[in-house]
C-alpha cells in the first residue's frame, strides 16, 4: 500500500526543518502546500527553501509560477496529485508540508476541485467594494455559504471575493462544490504546536531573519520586474507591508511590527483548519524536543514500504 507522510501546524513551527530530516532518513521528496511558496521570485519573504536546501532533497510545487498568473486551487489539486503518484511510482516517500489549510484537505481528503473560470469584471466590482467595507463582503459570504465564511479567514478578502465568485456564477455554495473521492493512499499526519509565546517567539524570529536577509530589497526587486501590489501574490503578508514602507508611509520598524501582528493572526487562524482535537493528527509539542518520537512513529508507519525506500 501507498504511504504518505504531512506535516502541518502554523507558520514558522519548523515544518519545514522536520520535513528536510524525515526527507532524509526515509528516502522522502517534498511536497509543497504552501501557497505562497508556489510563485517564483518570492524566497525571502515567503520563508520559501534555500537553494541548498532545495538541492538536499527533491521539492515539487515550489516557484511554479509567476506572481502576476492565475493559480487557483483546482490547480493546485491536480498538480499535487500528480506529484504524489510519480513520487509513490518511484518507490520514495512523498511528505506533504504547509500550512495553507485547503492546499493540505484537498490533498489528504480527495477533494474533487471543480475549476471555475474567474469573473474579472464581478471580481473587480467586488474589490471596489472591499475598499469601502471588506467586513461587509465576509457578512454576506456568511449569509449565502455559513460554512465557506467559516474556513476562511474574514481578513482574507482574496479568498471572500472567490467564494462569492463561485457562488454567483454556479448558482451552487462554495463549500458544496467539492465532492471527495478517498486517495489511494495511507497517510500519517503530524502536527507541530506550541505555547502561544513561543509560536509568536518564533514567528517574530523569523521575520527578524528575513528583514536582514534583505526582503526590502526583494519587494523592489518584484515591483522593478512589473508587479504591483494589486495583485494576489503581492499583497501578501509581509510583501504588503514592506511595500507601504517603500512608499515612504511607514518606517522599516513600524511595517515589520505590523508584519509580525499579521502573521501571528494568520497562525492563529491556521488552527482552525488543524485542530488539536482532531485525532487524524499526530501532535507533537516543539518545546519538547519531538524529533525521537516522530522518527519512531514514522519508521513504524512506512515499515511496510519495501527495505530498499529506507535508508537505515
Amino acid at each position: 500500500m501507498n504511504h504518505l507522510i504531512a506535516i502541518v501546524g502554523p507558520t514558522g513551527i519548523g515544518k519545514s526543518r522536520l520535513a528536510l530530516h524525515l526527507a532524509g532518513i526515509f528516502d522522502g521528496e517534498i511536497v509543497n502546500a504552501d501557497s505562497r511558496q508556489v510563485y517564483r521570485h518570492m524566497d525571502i519573504g515567503t520563508a520559501k527553501p534555500t537553494p541548498e536546501e532545495l538541492a538536499l532533497v527533491p521539492h515539487h510545487l515550489v516557484s511554479i509560477v509567476n506572481p502576476d498568473e492565475q493559480f487557483s486551487l483546482a490547480q493546485y489539486h491536480e498538480m499535487a496529485s500528480r506529484a504524489i503518484s510519480d513520487i509513490m511510482e518511484r518507490d520514495r516517500l512523498p511528505i506533504l508540508v504547509g500550512g495553507s489549510g485547503q492546499y493540505v484537505w484537498s490533498t489528504l481528503e480527495g477533494w474533487q476541485v471543480p475549476p471555475v473560470a474567474p469573473d474579472l469584471e464581478f471580481r473587480h466590482w467586488l474589490e471596489e467594494k472591499a475598499v469601502v467595507d471588506g467586513e461587509g463582503l465576509y457578512q454576506e459570504l456568511m449569509k449565502i455559504d455559513p460554512p465557506a465564511a467559516r474556513k476562511i479567514d474574514r481578513h482574507n478578502l482574496r479568498r471572500i471575493i472567490r467564494a462569492l465568485e463561485v457562488c454567483r456564477n454556479t448558482g451552487v455554495r462554495f463549500s458544496r462544490l467539492r465532492h471527495r473521492e478517498a486517495p489511494a493512499f495511507r497517510t500519517l499526519i503530524i502536527g507541530l504546536t506550541a505555547d502561544r509565546a513561543e509560536l509568536y517567539r518564533r514567528i517574530d524570529l523569523r521575520i527578524d531573519r528575513m528583514v536582514e536577509q534583505g526582503l526590502a530589497e526583494e519587494v523592489k526587486r518584484m515591483v522593478a520586474m512589473g508587479y504591483g501590489f494589486d495583485l494576489p501574490a503581492m499583497s501578501g503578508i509581509g510583501y504588503r507591508q514592506i511595500g507601504i514602507f517603500l512608499s515612504g508611509e511607514l518606517d522599516l520598524d513600524e511595517a515589520v511590527r505590523l508584519t509580525k501582528f499579521e502573521t501571528h493572526r494568520v497562525a492563529r487562524h491556521q488552527y482552525a483548519w488543524f485542530r488539536p482535537g482532531d485525532d487524524r493528527i499526530k501532535w507533537f509539542d516543539v518545546q519538547k524536543q519531538p524529533e525521537p518520537q516522530i522518527r519512531a512513529l514514522v519508521a513504524e508507519f512506512v515499515a511496510s514500504v519495501p527495505r530498499a525506500c529506507v535508508k537505515r
